[in-house]
């Protein structure tokens, strides 16, 4: 039996709870990640009988969960808040907008988020972080030492407490290491650990489709957070062998540009090595579920959720328990 594949919800936030549940089944999912936005993860509504019915539902299709995300709340928590926020928050954390507001009241939902993990039998919550200062990468002038080294702090600050009252639960907070997040390659993700002085409720979602295009050695993160992969989302990202009109950056083209120089692809269609990955999650031992991500602006999604499933399915494969040559042993 190999590890569980889910399929995460965040991309699915259309559909209700039970039709998505109802198609994850059909696509051949042993689970959902699920979302808390939607109507697939309520955390304002997350007593002890909501999170029953919600497992009770996935029961009914065959279905369980590992972790809940909270990537949009936790976004606000260290942010730099404007108009956009209010799109991806719920009412009651938008509030009056006044940004600090809207960060205390993100943290205040990260842990609520975490105790009801707990009421859901789930070890595991995936998430943002913001960034007070993202907006200074390739900045001129020239950014000092002085307002990154405030930056960590400041994420220090914020999120220390969360993850005291995470740690207080037996629940982990995975990073899902990403540009505009205070962690979004291999040394801001070491940053980022020493920020928190290591803080044992701390690790990441691993994310191979969000290192790929930047150039970062996404099979050299598995090996040097070994203990602090948390979680894994399995995405793929093409991008171009050529020359294009629009770099790293985007060039402010919308996803499914043919002028970007990359885009997220259906798992198996773009650069990223999935076997390597499997390969080194073997090795670190790792052996909680493959959440498939799925975006990609040219296909249909549920063809894609669909051959993902089974891509997924077929490139994952235990370690071995003996070396090849064991026979030759005397």
């Amino acid at each position: 039996m190999g590890r569980p594949v889910t399929l995460f919800t965040g991309q699915w936030a259309d559909l209700s709870f039970e039709k998505l549940c109802e198609k994850a089944a059909n696509f051949g999912y042993d689970g959902l990640e699920l979302a808390c936005w939607g109507d697939h993860f309520e955390v304002d509504k997350a007593d002890q009988a909501y999170c029953d019915g919600r497992k009770a539902i996935l029961a009914k299709h065959g279905l369980k969960t590992w972790a809940i995300s909270t990537h949009l709340v936790g976004q606000a928590v260290c942010d730099r808040i404007d108009i956009r926020h209010k799109s991806i928050l719920p009412d009651y954390i938008w509030g009056d907008g006044e940004p600090e507001g809207v960060r205390q009241r993100a943290a205040d939902e990260v842990i609520r988020t975490a105790h009801a993990a707990k009421r859901m039998g789930v070890k595991v919550v995936c998430g943002f972080t913001g960034s007070s200062i993202w907006h200074l990468n390739y900045s001129f002038p020239p950014v000092t030492a002085d307002m990154i080294g405030e930056g960590f702090a400041d994420f220090a600050r914020r999120w220390k407490p969360i993850l005291d009252e995470y740690q207080k639960l037996g629940i982990k907070f995975a990073l899902e290491v990403h540009p505009t997040e205070i962690a979004f390659d291999i040394a801001t993700a070491e940053q980022a650990l020493k920020a928190v002085d290591y803080h044992p409720a701390f690790g990441f979602n691993f994310d191979p489709s969000h290192f790929g295009y930047q150039g970062v050695d996404y099979i050299g993160f598995i090996y040097k957070f070994a203990d602090r992969i948390f979680h894994v989302h399995m995405k793929d990202v093409g991008w171009s062998p050529f020359p294009t009109e629009a770099g790293v950056f985007g060039g402010n083209l919308d996803f499914g540009d043919r002028r970007r120089y990359w885009d997220f692809r259906s798992l198996g269609r773009g650069n990223i090595e999935f076997e390597e990955i499997i390969r080194a999650l073997n090795r670190i031992k790792y052996y909680g579920p493959l959440s498939v991500e799925w975006e990609d602006s040219g296909m249909d999604r549920e063809h894609g959720a669909a051959e993902a499933c089974e891509y997924v399915n077929s490139i994952d494969f235990p370690a071995s328990d003996r070396a090849f040559d064991a026979a030759f042993d005397h």
